[in-house]
């Protein structure tokens, strides 16, 4: 997958997966790892699916409806590329906090959905529910942040509430953020997103 790996100055600090929104790169969320913690390594990936020549994680079959047979191979894909990319930058494969926003926070989102050990934490921003009707792996120590938006068109607050309890219910902790705002990423979620990651 193609990616940028940054080495961080403290091993004991996580590291990053950042995963971006339709349309972005690996580029995009670089400024955001910094904003949360600059000391922690960064692993920033590029969604390889292009809807339209805009990077993607896994394919829609419309807004807001997961292709779901291709989300479940994409997960497995990155899940397998973090299990490789642990062993060749030798960072602790077990110290992996993801941060997403949108297309990226809902791939996060399916990685703890279908992996008890593929993320410690995660701060997803503005994610849906990836997949209903599944039984979640034990997610006891996890630790989520999730910013949502009370305006958001694309991810309503009862999907946000939604995602919310599974999370909890596979035993995660969880803090959902709300912003009065619709999807985009603002400069005060992130705020809370830092906040909540030094607590």
């Amino acid at each position: 997958m193609k990616h940028i790996f940054q080495q961080g100055n403290d091993a004991t600090k996580p590291t990053f997966l950042l995963l971006h929104g339709t349309g972005g790169t690996e580029q995009d969320l670089l400024p955001l790892a910094e904003a949360i913690d600059k000391d922690a390594s960064v692993l920033s990936v590029r969604g390889s699916v292009s809807e339209n020549g805009m990077p993607r994680f896994f394919k829609r079959l419309a807004e807001g409806i997961f292709d779901e047979e291709d989300l479940i191979k994409r997960t497995k894909e990155l899940y397998e590329f973090l299990n490789e990319a642990a062993e060749q930058y030798d960072f602790d494969r077990n110290n992996i906090v993801a941060i997403g926003y949108s297309n990226g926070a809902n791939i996060a989102g399916s990685l703890l959905f279908h992996y008890e050990d593929a993320l410690k934490g995660a701060i997803l921003h503005h994610p849906m529910v990836p997949r209903r009707g599944i039984e979640l792996p034990d997610l006891s120590g996890k630790r989520i942040f999730i910013g949502a938006g009370t305006n958001d068109p694309i991810c309503s607050p009862q999907e946000s509430e939604d995602l919310k309890t599974l999370l909890e219910n596979a035993d995660a902790n969880v803090e959902l953020h709300w912003e009065n705002r619709g999807h985009q990423l603002t400069p005060s979620e992130v705020q809370a997103a830092a906040q909540w990651y030094r607590s």
